[in-house]
């Protein structure tokens, strides 16, 4: 029933998370400066306003992770305690770390449209 589901607490929290460019051991050659950053806030990457250009190359290797570092893990869990991700360019050493810094309240019935399972079912 509707009304039953409306009625469920329906909440869960993800962080937000702030990615930042770190100089690795080797020489950066692509082009994402160091000190360069983005947030994702819920499902939106957010970037500075003056924000320099950020490849696509990197941002493709980072996509794939960032919905799991938003989410709460085991504290014993590589994705809790590894925070720095290599450039995708073999032959660049720079970094992309990722750091949580925050956790924010969302609802299951704000987020999509797929209802929740009846309890018991």
């Amino acid at each position: 029933m509707v009304g039953d589901n409306a009625e469920r607490d329906d909440s869960f929290e993800l962080y937000d998370l702030r990615v930042e460019v770190v100089k690795g051991d080797a020489p950066m050659v692509c082009d994402h400066p160091e000190g360069a950053w983005f947030e994702v806030v819920g499902e939106m990457l957010v970037f500075p306003p003056d924000a320099p250009r950020f490849p696509m190359y990197p941002l493709a290797a980072l996509l794939p992770l960032l919905p799991a570092k938003q989410r709460p893990t085991h504290p014993h869990d590589w994705m809790t305690t590894d925070a720095e991700i290599a450039c995708p360019d073999p032959h660049c050493g720079g970094r992309f770390r990722v750091t949580r810094t925050g956790l924010r309240s969302f609802r299951h019935s704000e987020t999509t449209l797929v209802p929740l399972p009846e309890p018991g079912a």
